[in-house]
């Protein structure tokens, strides 16, 4: 847990590098010691281009031409987005010695603000899977008990910032996957709104839910993060509750959680009026769609090569494979409905806050825990956000039984900006 970024924020951080007091090279160095095998969060580590991209940093930043806050920083990436030159594996079997040729377009937008890309971080196989510990790679470790998961499917991206490896990472987000690794190792991941960082690049799951999404220490590392890759933050929206200047938050009520997650997390929130959201239906809708588009795209595979996939991958996607068409269709419909209601409150309150997982992190190779399964106990409180499209952001909560918990905050696209606030709000507190 002790990486040369443990605890550092990309704030001091860029005010290290132009005062000279940090160089780019410096910090890669950093980052690349602080690299530990046993967490198994990089699976490709490319020393000889981040070490020119690092130098060419230096120059620019010497010469006086500044990119932004990203400029010169080591930045990991997801094993689902393409890096020009480096292995795209997926965590699959099926893509053993595959090379990208090109950079996704979220990494073109990292380089053209400067950073410094690291390598590649491991990934629940095909980010179709919240637990993290189903790979060819081997499971990524939790940072805070490595006998734990570190949730996925942006798994070793979680796992590379919380033990202080890099101070950001890409990711992607279909179901929680960006939140649920940050809340389980105790760092802060954003989902932004649908489409808002392009997915052009990117292995797909579920094109209708796929988000490409950030994880850092903490929440005012994801708003830089987030702004340096997509422009100036929006005008700041008026609260819905001009006598709240910081946003009103409702608190929607989680239903199946372990008990303590969910007095862990409420006790931040102790003025926020209870609402409650059909969580169960719109989980229905995420499984409904979610499994026909992730099927589409693994048909042939499924069945050409099945024995490449990891079993509990070939398991569910033969069962997606059963999803009937009518299913399919009647789950766009439902969304809309699920839309209409949540915009709904969100025209009363500014921020909807919730857990953002049910459990801790179980242990790695465990399926069941009192909740059931959990393949849909990881997604419950997250993929409602998914179907929605709307902007969503982990930040810690705490620990329970010494274990990482979050907090999950969702509001309106194009309010980011109360969202960060809120979570800055409970920094303070």
């Amino acid at each position: 847990m002790g990486g040369f970024f443990r605890g550092r924020t990309l704030a001091d951080i860029a005010r290290g590098l132009r005062s000279g007091d940090e160089s780019p090279a410096g910090l890669l160095a950093g980052a690349l010691e602080s690299v530990d095998p046993d967490l198994n969060a990089f699976v490709t580590l490319d020393p000889e281009g981040a070490g020119a991209a690092a130098a060419r940093a230096g120059e620019e930043l010497a010469a006086g031409y500044d990119r932004g806050p990203l400029h010169g920083v080591p930045v990991a990436v997801k094993d689902i987005i393409d890096v020009a030159g480096l292995p795209t594996g997926m965590g699959s079997a099926h893509f053993e010695g595959h090379v990208a040729e090109a950079d996704a377009l979220c990494v073109t937008m990292l380089r053209d603000a400067g950073a410094v890309i690291v390598g590649k971080t491991g990934t629940h196989e095909f980010a179709y899977g919240g637990t993290g510990d189903v790979s060819v790679n081997g499971p990524v470790r939790n940072p805070h008990d490595r006998e734990r998961m570190s949730g996925g499917s942006s798994s070793g991206s979680g796992a590379a910032v919380a033990a202080g490896m890099v101070p950001l990472a890409i990711g992607t987000d279909t179901g929680g996957s960006v939140r649920i690794p940050a809340a389980f190792c105790g760092i802060a991941g954003f989902k932004p709104s649908y489409g808002a960082i392009p997915a052009g690049g990117v292995f797909p799951l579920a094109v209708s839910f796929d988000h490409v999404g950030v994880i850092a220490a903490s929440a005012d590392d994801c708003r830089i993060a987030y702004r340096a890759l997509t422009g100036p933050a929006e005008a700041v929206p008026s609260p819905v509750d001009e006598s709240a200047p910081h946003g009103r938050v409702a608190w929607i009520e989680p239903l199946e959680i372990d008990p303590d997650v969910e007095r862990a997390v409420r006790a931040l929130f102790p003025d926020a009026p209870s609402e409650r959201i059909d969580l169960p239906g719109i989980r229905a809708v995420f499984r409904a769609i979610q499994d026909a588009e992730a099927y589409d795209v693994h048909a042939e595979r499924v069945a050409e090569a099945p024995g490449l996939f990891q079993p509990p991958t070939l398991e569910r996607l033969e069962r997606a494979g059963r999803t009937p068409a009518w299913r399919y269709l009647r789950a766009f419909r439902e969304r809309e409905r699920f839309a209409a209601e949540v915009a709904g409150l969100l025209d009363r309150y500014d921020v909807l806050a919730l857990p953002t997982l049910p459990i801790t992190a179980p242990k790695i190779g465990e399926t069941e825990g009192p909740l059931g399964s959990h393949v849909p106990t990881l997604v419950s409180l997250t993929c409602p956000w998914n179907v929605l499209g709307l902007p969503a952001l982990s930040v810690p909560a705490g620990t329970v039984h010494g274990l990482p918990v979050g907090a999950q905050l969702v509001t309106r696209r194009g309010a980011e900006s109360l969202l960060f606030d809120a979570a800055a709000n409970l920094a303070a507190a």
